[in-house]
């Protein structure tokens, strides 16, 4: 199938100004209440106690993440930008990091060998059962809408959590980080920045393209995936799970971007819908290579130390990975929708293949 280029430039991401997400249990009440209450510091305590035992990967401790890592990123509308680093409140995240980190520690197999750990995401069988593989073969065009608006909860800030580990590499891995993360923002391109392609796809599914506008109907499978980038790209002590996250995610991404392509073919979905997928198959297919030989490789041979930690960053990645999968799957096959509020209806695309239905 022939798609022409739509010729008009491609949106940015439209700017900050996103409400306090509401809250879903006492971690992220508490979060809200602080950021709401004017200037810090809180006129309450914040619960850190509370942290040790809340659900590691539950809705109430990865919103309450999410709010925190938000303002290191674009903020909140109405809440004072000294919040970033108010020491109660970054006593509090740590707490709640603690429990998420902890959690992610055990739940992996670790080990220090990161070729053999590298190779595993690439090992994966060609006939096992995916996101994209159901997309391709039998996604509805609700699905492809509800994957798309899920996925808009990173994507509107692609590579914004890999940047941070940037100053905390040297030589060979940082100048080939910094060339991979030049390709994310457009190489130059204002209009090919990959969080522009994404707010593009949003708009041409009759999706919502501005930043943050899914965060209240993300479950918490999603936010942990991007809880878990801030999470490495925030301490210097977990640069190197940085790496592996980020080259883990670069190994996946070609050919499961190469699946999506042809899922909204089927559904015949427009030329911006396809142009953010169709730019990563080629694209990360390179990064995966710069990342595995010259990032990894550049930072294990000055820091050999490093290796257990490249292993939990690609490890950590294909856990929840996993985890979101088999909830979409389990919500898709049973005829549910994945997100924690209803997508509004709208017109499946002219081409025909989907459903007009929202759900």
């Amino acid at each position: 199938m022939t798609v022409q280029q739509d010729p008009r430039p491609v949106r940015a991401p439209a700017a900050a100004g996103q409400a306090v997400p509401e809250p879903r249990g006492p971690l992220s009440r508490a979060v809200a209440a602080a950021l709401e209450s004017g200037p810090p510091p809180a006129a309450g305590t914040l619960p850190v106690a509370d942290a040790a035992s809340a659900d590691p990967y539950g809705e109430d401790l990865q919103l309450a993440l999410h709010t925190c890592y938000e303002l290191h990123y674009q903020g909140w509308a109405g809440v004072d930008p000294d919040w970033e680093w108010d020491p109660g409140l970054l006593h509090l995240r740590g707490a709640m990091e603690a429990v998420f980190l902890a959690a992610l520690r055990r739940d992996v197999p670790g080990g220090t060998d990161v070729e053999g750990t590298l190779e595993e995401p690439l090992a994966e069988a060609a006939d096992a059962r995916g996101v994209s593989r159901h997309l391709r073969d039998d996604g509805a065009w609700w699905q492809v809408r509800e994957h798309a608006a899920l996925r808009a909860v990173y994507h509107l800030k692609e590579a914004d959590p890999h940047a941070w580990v940037i100053p905390r590499l040297r030589g060979r891995a940082k100048t080939a980080l910094v060339a991979v993360e030049n390709d994310e923002f457009g190489g130059g391109r204002p209009e090919m920045i990959h969080q522009g392609l994404y707010a593009d796809l949003l708009d041409d599914l009759g999706l919502d393209p501005t930043y943050g506008a899914y965060v209240d109907a993300a479950p918490a499978v999603m936010l942990a995936t991007v809880n878990m980038m801030s999470l490495f790209g925030l301490r210097r002590s977990l640069r190197a799970a940085l790496v592996g996250h980020f080259a883990a995610a670069e190994i996946t991404t070609a050919p499961s971007a190469r699946r999506i392509v042809a899922a909204l073919d089927r559904l015949g979905a427009g030329p911006r819908a396809r142009l953010f997928y169709t730019e990563h198959i080629e694209a990360d297919a390179v990064h995966e290579q710069v990342l595995r030989h010259d990032v990894i490789g550049g930072l294990l041979a000055d820091e050999p130390g490093l290796a257990g930690g490249v292993v939990l960053g690609v490890q950590a990645t294909g856990l929840l990975e996993d985890r979101l999968g088999a909830y979409l799957l389990g919500h898709w096959d049973a005829g549910r929708p994945a997100l924690r509020r209803p997508l509004p209806d709208a017109p499946g695309p002219a081409a025909g293949g989907g459903t007009g239905g929202g759900r």
